[in-house]
């Protein structure tokens, strides 16, 4: 479970970005800024350079406030799932994917992540799972609330290999699975993956 006050802080944040939105009065602007500045004071555990960095991310976010979306594409063959090592994470890997891009689909983003963190083009097959990070046993916390969306792919190709925040892919046995960038990709998530792998007739799976 998320701790409360992680939630009463993304809550105050949430509602100062779309207080900043809509309002015109300067009187309630001005309150807005404060609490986006408590909210980030809250998350860094007081002020500071941690709280400063927080409320430059904060003040970025514009619009009425949302979830952020996490898509990760799968992609098994001969009871192995390809991985990505990820570099700002002490080469740990993780499933290629990332934050959605705007004028992109889910199953877009997916394809693309392939693409330009593993070199490898290919197409969505299914939608496991849309699962809520708060709810799934994530112990690391994090400014903003994330829906993780989970592809199953199908290979069809290879490209050039165009980001540079991943290592080279490699596949590894889902049994014997090496460290994983936990705030990523856990290993729960490869075991529902395979198993819808080798049962397309399950139902998708969400919060």
């Amino acid at each position: 479970m998320t701790e409360n006050w992680l939630l009463w802080a993304r809550q105050a944040q949430a509602l100062a970005q779309s207080g900043l939105t809509f309002c015109t009065n300067p009187y309630d602007i001005e309150r807005y800024h404060a609490l986006e500045k408590l909210a980030a004071e809250m998350m860094a555990g007081g002020p500071g350079e941690g709280a400063e960095l927080l409320l430059n991310s904060f003040q970025a976010q514009k619009g009425y406030a949302t979830p952020k979306v996490d898509v990760r594409a799968a992609l098994f063959r001969d009871g192995e799932v390809l991985l990505v090592s990820e570099n700002s994470d002490g080469g740990r890997w993780t499933l290629p994917g990332g934050f959605a891009d705007v004028n992109s689909s889910p199953s877009d983003n997916a394809v693309r992540e392939m693409r330009e963190e593993a070199g490898l083009e290919v197409k969505t097959t299914k939608l496991v799972g849309v699962w809520d990070r708060d709810k799934r046993g994530y112990t690391k916390p994090y400014p903003y609330h994330i829906y993780k969306l989970m592809f199953l792919c199908e290979l069809t190709g290879t490209c050039e290999k165009s980001n540079l925040e991943t290592g080279e892919p490699q596949w590894f046995p889902v049994d014997a699975l090496p460290e994983l960038s936990m705030d990523r990709t856990q290993p729960w998530h490869i075991e529902r993956l395979y198993a819808h792998y080798k049962d397309p007739s399950l139902p998708a799976e969400f919060d």
